[in-house]
Parts: C-alpha cells; structure tokens; sequence
C-alpha cells in the first residue's frame, strides 16, 4: 500500500462521502443496527455519528492504516466505544457466531476477494443476525453499465481498487438466503458513480 493510498485518498475519501446526502444513507441504514456490532471498511469513522443511542459499543476493521488519524479523532469524540483494528474483512479473527450485527458502507466495491470478504460476515453473524450495507456499484442501465465497465480500470488506479461495476445484488444474494435490496441513483452524483445498492441481509 502505497504512500497516495495511504496519506492523501483518506483525506479525499473523507470530503467526498461527508456530505448531507450520504448522511442520510448512513442514517437509514444504521437506524437498524443492534446488538454486538462489527463494521467492515471503517475508514475514517463517519458512521460513527450515525449509530442508535442502544449501541454502545462496537468492533471496527479496516485494511488502511492511513485511515486511523481521522478515524481516531471521530473515536475519541464518540460516546461509543470502539475496538479498531487494522485488518483484512476476507480473513476476520472473530470468532463463527460472534455478532448480531455487520456493516458495511461503500466498502464492498474495493475487497479485492469480495466474495471471500461476504463468506466471512456471513460466518462471525449469529443465527438470524443481520448484515447492513450500502452499497455503489453496477447500473441496471446498460448505458450505464458500458462506462462502468470503462472506467472501472482508471477508478481502480485511482481510489485503490474500487470497483465501478460490481453486481452487489448478486454478491450478497450468493451468500445469503433472505436479502432485502433496494436500487437507486444517489442525489448529486453521476450516474456512473452513483448507482447505490441499500439493504440488510439475514443469516438463517
């Protein structure tokens, strides 16, 4: 990981998805969240804001070190605690059955082993525990979809391995039996980058 990857992107990331319209995203999808908590892609914490009064305590992950001096700021401003590791979301140490819930905010779009990444949320869940997401990825417009298609390489380069064009639908729904998905373009964005993916997936 390189010097941009980890100096100057957490700062870029941080300004771009810190607006009121992904704010809101956060607060829907969070306003469901219980229980013991892990978060995958913490990045640099603005989830944490968002989270229920009920949840005090949570476990975070995140494969960037370069994202602890913002994300570290957030944390020691929080009235929730927070166990933030540096780790890779395809090879978790928790243990089969630990958490009632995960999350994950515009993450699953740079796991170089997504599907390795899903099998292990599925396997730290508890029985009937549940996994929040939101998502970018693939258009359900084949227009769209040919410049997904395009610029995923240069997007790739530039946002250290975001995908522009993964199916999240298909990813989640290979690994879990009940999902609840809905599909929109996100407010103010272009289309090629704002096909959003928001839902909850429970393990049976």
């Amino acid at each position: 990981m390189g010097l941009y990857a980890q100096k100057i992107l957490p700062y870029v990331l941080d300004w771009v998805m810190a607006g009121p319209e992904m704010a809101q995203y956060r607060k829907e999808i969070l306003a469901g969240v219980s229980g013991e908590v892990l978060e995958i892609g913490f990045g640099t914490g603005l989830n944490l804001a968002y989270y229920p009064n009920s949840v005090k305590r949570i476990t975070t992950v995140d494969v960037n070190p370069g994202m602890n001096s913002l994300a570290l700021k957030r944390i020691r401003a929080s009235a929730i605690a927070v166990d933030n590791r540096v780790l890779n979301s395809e090879h978790l140490p928790m243990a089969d059955n630990s958490f009632d819930s995960v999350v994950s905010t515009w993450t699953l779009c740079s796991i170089a082993n997504v599907e390795q990444a899903l099998k292990e949320i599925y396997r730290v869940l508890k029985p009937d525990g549940q996994f929040f997401f939101v998502e970018h990825g693939l258009s359900d417009d084949p227009k769209i979809q040919v410049w997904q298609n395009r610029l995923t390489p240069i997007q790739k380069v530039i946002t250290d391995g975001c995908h522009l064009n993964r199916n999240i639908r298909q990813l989640i729904e290979n690994q879990f039996d009940a999902v609840r998905i809905e599909q929109f373009y996100a407010d103010n964005f272009p289309k090629v980058v704002g096909y959003l993916y928001k839902g909850v997936a429970t393990k049976n």
